[in-house]
């Protein structure tokens, strides 16, 4: 606990740092608001109603999409898009800059590269929002009919428009602006508070729902019959082991030896210093993040979208098998799909061959591995390996909430035992406690130059 006063106490030390948490926790903030603010046409009193039918009749994969807004997707409201479509813009470009040769040529330009891409992809978000408005639009007129007897029942006034045209041009027109300034904040956190600002918002979203999934928990445990505060806390204990696991694997890191032919000794002691601590490769067993679990669920969310206009019996039912996310055959697909991506990502991640020509370039070698192709085949070697036990560690992590749903969790708490929710989580707070560690060495190492600078001119 005193350590944590400390840690705390020298981060808001540090002014720019405390500035940066100031803006970031006020952008979001602002973000959070927005979730709450509903469509024009949206009857505040049928949102309720609508919120209870949603979460009684959904299997799972639309509460998915609801905790990456924040529970903004089941409001109806101005942000229920939220930065999804960013996301699977990212996703298609990443896929085409392995395919298009330009987009590969723009990755090679570096900075101005980097710029022309995010330029597409933000062009390419647009696109998707206006597919995916219309359909999430569908979705809530069929809303229209009342839950009850009572006209305040109705989720959408059509009086306030002149028909579902005028709703559905304006509807469209807001949550792609809502998209849009969802990506607006995530740069300005990215650029002036800190860590990666769309990390940092979808990391919002999903803890905004933690706090009524652990207080359904608490009431379903405390009730007669299911088992009180001893499962209770065996619950919370299990679930502390898993994100110790989470961590732990995020973490876990290969390191390749390197040896460098020159010894940098006219850059000076602290230059050696630096190149004796950087002396290997630091490979990551799950190098691929949480990127596979997200490409895996883009994928499964394909039969929900379009179930509803297919009129083949069969094909229709079959789709319906994969709409429940705990169920067995979502479970093995989803299981297979991860594995794959895995491997898939990580060999888009980590260009082996760059990184022989890089280390080659700078006059280091992997001992007893000739420089050039045989070095980029061991690393590809090596990083096989450990992508194999990191893509069914990240497989079982991905369909743990359903396993434990089966033992008894409700719906709610389950979904942060595990899958997509529970890595970005653990991932966000990781970079962020690192992006702060930094923070707080530069300002210390400051410090002591400034020290050292006034005690030499006090000895002159």
């Amino acid at each position: 606990m005193n350590n944590f006063i400390i840690t705390f106490y020298n981060v808001w030390n540090v002014k720019e740092l405390r500035k940066k948490i100031i803006i970031t926790l006020s952008l979001l903030l602002i973000y959070r608001f927005g979730a709450y603010i509903p469509l024009p046409g949206i009857n505040p009193l049928g949102i309720s109603d609508f919120i209870e039918k949603f979460n009684s009749g959904s299997k799972g994969l639309m509460q998915i999409l609801s905790s990456f807004t924040g529970g903004a997707f089941n409001r109806a409201s101005v942000l229920a898009l939220g930065i999804m479509p960013y996301i699977s813009a990212s996703i298609i470009i990443q896929l085409m800059c392995i395919i298009i040769p330009y987009l590969q040529r723009l990755q090679r330009d570096g900075e101005s590269g980097r710029k022309q891409i995010s330029f597409i992809t933000r062009w390419l978000t647009v696109g998707i929002c206006f597919v995916q408005a219309p359909v999430y639009l569908i979705s809530l007129t069929k809303q229209f009919i009342p839950f009850s007897s009572s006209k305040t029942a109705y989720l959408i006034d059509l009086d306030s428009f002149y028909g579902k045209g005028m709703f559905w041009i304006i509807g469209i027109i807001i949550l792609t602006s809502g998209t849009l300034f969802t990506m607006w904040l995530g740069d300005k956190i990215t650029d002036k508070g800190i860590g990666n600002g769309i990390s940092l918002i979808i990391m919002s979203g999903i803890i905004a729902r933690f706090p009524d999934a652990i207080s359904k928990e608490i009431f379903s445990k405390l009730e007669t019959g299911n088992g009180g505060l001893i499962v209770l806390f065996l619950e919370f204990l299990l679930w502390l082991l898993v994100i110790l696991f989470s961590i732990i694997i995020i973490q876990a890191i290969r390191k390749i030896p390197v040896q460098y032919v020159s010894h940098y000794k006219s850059l000076g002691l602290d230059s050696q210093l630096i190149r004796k601590k950087h002396q290997y490769i630091p490979l990551k067993m799950t190098a691929a993040g949480v990127m596979p679990i997200i490409f895996s669920q883009a994928i499964m969310l394909f039969p929900l979208t379009f179930s509803d206009y297919v009129k083949n019996i069969k094909l229709k039912s079959f789709f319906y098998l994969f709409q429940d996310i705990y169920g067995l055959w979502y479970n093995l697909t989803i299981f297979m799909l991860v594995i794959v991506f895995t491997f898939f990502y990580t060999a888009i991640a980590i260009p082996v061959n760059r990184m022989a020509d890089d280390l080659k370039r700078n006059g280091g070698h992997i001992p007893k591995i000739k420089p050039g192709k045989e070095t980029a085949e061991y690393i590809d070697h090596i990083l096989s390996i450990i992508t194999l036990p990191g893509a069914i560690l990240l497989a079982i992590i991905a369909i743990l909430p359903s396993i434990v749903f089966r033992m008894g969790f409700t719906q709610n708490f389950a979904l942060f035992y595990g899958g997509t929710s529970l890595l970005i989580v653990v991932g966000v707070i990781l970079d962020i406690s690192q992006q702060v560690n930094i923070y707080l060495l530069n300002y210390h190492y400051d410090e002591l130059m400034m020290m050292k600078y006034r005690s030499n001119r006090y000895t002159r």
